[in-house]
């Protein structure tokens, strides 16, 4: 059955077929199909996006104000953080949501967002975050924006090795499809 009408909301509501999307608004779809998977498993999930605006990845919170409304449809709290630090702290704080009483969710799963000095300066966040662990409910992806050709940035960046410093996984997805998967 071909999807017979094509909206500009398909790249975030459409859950079959095809879709046109940006990576910046994959990001954001992924948080979305978190909360719709978790819904699948019988989990009452929250999630929670911070991070700081800026090249590469300046789009996304603008993105997420856009669509503020359906994030909070799939209980998906954005909020930007006054700096990398700040917003790293924030989203490593989402993941001890379930180890006091009266908590609201049975986990909650975040995103952080940053540009790669901003990696740079969060190092010990992440370092203490990532030795921490999430909850079994939860878990966090750390978006950087690399500026390779030093093209928006003051000097030209790769954090690949930062998180490798502080033994975090890197994903380093090819394609739009790829960040979905």
């Amino acid at each position: 059955m071909r999807h017979s009408e094509v909206t500009l909301d398909d790249k975030y509501v459409l859950e079959d077929g095809r879709a046109f999307i940006t990576g910046v608004q994959a990001l954001l779809r992924v948080l979305l199909d978190r909360k719709r998977l978790d819904r699948l498993a019988g989990l009452n999930t929250g999630g929670y996006l911070s991070g700081y605006r800026g090249s590469p990845l300046g789009g996304l919170d603008q993105q997420a104000a856009r669509i503020k409304k359906l994030l909070t449809a799939h209980d998906v709290v954005f909020q930007e953080g006054l700096n990398e630090d700040l917003a790293a702290t924030a989203v490593w704080g989402s993941q001890q949501a379930n180890l006091f009483p009266g908590a609201l969710y049975d986990g909650v799963f975040g995103m952080w967002y940053g540009k790669a000095p901003g990696v740079d300066r969060t190092g010990d966040v992440f370092k203490h975050a990532n030795f921490a662990g999430t909850f079994p409910t939860g878990g966090v992806l750390a978006v950087a924006g690399d500026d390779h050709g030093c093209k928006s940035s003051t000097l030209p960046s790769q954090s690949e090795f930062a998180f490798q410093d502080f033994e975090m996984p890197v994903l380093s997805p090819a394609d739009v499809q790829e960040v979905l998967d």
